[in-house]
Formats: structure tokens, C-alpha cells, sequence
């Protein structure tokens, strides 16, 4: 899908989702942190030190793309940024994610009208414009930060607003992170999302790729049906049993979760 809400929606709902999670962990005691999170194999810390490596990684970005650098991020220079990260305790791992996050909106918030227009991020995807970067951003912190929140109170959703947002930016998440061999077996068909609060009918595509495109199939081989916010995890690998997403025709839930399998 492209993106047609302008840069500084989605960079205030970075601040939002920022805000929201910083309220949750800020007061968390040293065995909260290291509480497990709906991550697979990662505390509530080291989802934040994740978020935290991020923000200091994408700062290095912009600044990149900001100088008219080209070069995209290269491994061997991320590997030494990861293992510092690892290697703070808990508490630390939370105030250097506070610290690396503000910065990295501080330079967002920063950018002139002219730079928001012209401004190319050299991104782990290619170089993109800054309301496709925000869309990225955006689902990293509101993803993991579902991953905490979650892990505190079962109840936890992603905000509405935020929701909306990131089903603009999904086909671009879906088309990088499905799994390959599932999609060799399930396509070619095409499946109905029918989608809840709000309620609107998507195109799951299935084919040589996978996309999700704003209308609906002429025959769908199936239907995928549940609230706006619980498909959009499944999709971000995070369906629960409880989630009330269901799955008929040609494939399963099951089969949607081994396409998805999340990152």
C-alpha cells in the first residue's frame, strides 16, 4: 500500500507509542525486567535493548541520509553496536533505551520541511522517503512494545490510532517477512481479510509473493476474519488463542501462523 498520511502523523504517533512504553517500564523493579516478554527468548530488557540498538542504529541513518550518504547498514558495523547493548544489565538496558530513543526523535522532530520532503533514509530495505522510515519505526515500536505491555497485562492491544496506521505500511512487512516454503504451499490463491473495528475487506494475495492490497478478491480461495489490531499481529507473528482471529476455505490458522512466523 502506499502511504498517503503526511510525515507527521506517523512521527507523532512515535512519540505516542514512545511515550505509552516508557510509561510502563520506567517504574518496573530490576525482577520485572527480566521478566519473560511475548518475544520468544527475550526479557522485557533486552526487547528494550533491542528497541534501544535500533534507535541508535536508525539515528546513524538519517544523519547518513541527511549528509546525501547512500551506503546502507552493513553488518560488521552493526555487530559490535548489538553486543555492547547486550552485555548492559536490566536497569541499564532500560535508561540507554530511554536515552537513544529520545535522541532519535529529537533528530526526527528536528527536520525541516525541505529535508522532510527530500530526506532518503539509507534503510536495511533500500533508501526510503521519511513517512515509509516512520511506517518501519513505527511497527518496531509498537510491535515489541505490544511485547511488553502484553507481558504485564494480558489485556494489552495496540492503540486504534496506531493500528491504522501500520495496516498502511503492512504489505511491506508482509511481502519481507513471510516464510517462503508455506507460501510456495499455500499460493497461488487469494483469501478475503474481512477485517473488524473498523470494518473493511482486504486482498491477501498468494502467489510467486505474498501482498496485501485495499480491495476485495473477485473469488477468494478463503476468508480471514477478526479486529483490525488482532489480524495485524497475526501478520507480525503474534496470534494468540484468545485473539478471536478465524480462518476458512483453503487454509487454517495455523497455516496463517506458519506463514507469518513474526520477527
Amino acid at each position: 500500500m502506499q502511504h498517503t498520511t503526511p510525515p507527521e502523523h506517523w512521527l507523532a504517533a512515535l512519540h505516542a507509542s514512545s511515550d505509552r512504553l516508557n510509561t510502563a517500564v520506567v517504574d518496573l523493579s530490576d525482577e520485572a525486567l527480566s521478566r519473560s516478554s511475548f518475544a520468544d527468548g527475550w526479557s522485557i530488557s533486552q526487547v528494550l535493548s533491542h528497541l534501544g540498538s535500533a534507535a541508535e542504529i536508525c539515528t546513524a541513518l538519517v544523519e547518513r541520509g541527511l549528509k546525501g550518504e547512500p551506503a546502507g547498514p552493513q553488518r560488521e558495523d552493526l555487530l559490535p553496536v548489538w553486543a555492547r547493548w547486550d552485555a548492559l544489565p536490566g536497569p541499564a538496558q532500560r535508561a540507554a533505551w530511554q536515552e537513544a530513543d529520545a535522541r532519535h526523535l529529537h533528530l526526527l522532530d528536528g527536520l525541516t520541511d525541505d529535508q522532510r520532503e527530500s530526506l532518503r533514509v539509507p534503510y536495511f530495505s533500500g533508501p526510503l522517503g521519511i513517512a515509509e522510515y516512520a511506517g518501519y519505526r513505527l511497527s518496531e515500536q509498537s510491535v515489541h512494545g505490544w511485547d511488553i505491555t502484553v507481558a504485564l497485562d494480558p489485556a494489552s492491544t495496540i492503540p486504534a490510532q496506531e493500528v491504522e496506521l501500520l495496516w498502511q505500511h503492512l504489505d511491506l512487512v508482509a511481502t519481507r517477512f513471510r516464510d517462503a516454503e508455506t507460501l510456495a504451499r499455500l499460493g497461488p490463491r487469494q483469501f478475503a481479510v474481512e477485517l473488524t473495528d473498523p470494518q473493511r475487506t482486504l486482498l491477501l494475495d498468494l502467489d510467486a509473493e505474498l501482498h496485501i492490497y485495499p480491495c476485495e478478491p473477485a473469488e477468494p480461495a478463503g476468508v480471514v476474519s477478526g479486529a483490525a489490531e488482532a489480524v495485524l499481529r497475526l501478520v507480525y507473528g503474534r496470534n494468540r488463542p484468545q485473539d478471536g482471529v478465524t480462518v476458512s476455505g483453503a487454509a487454517t490458522l495455523d497455516d496463517l501462523r506458519s506463514l507469518f512466523p513474526g520477527y
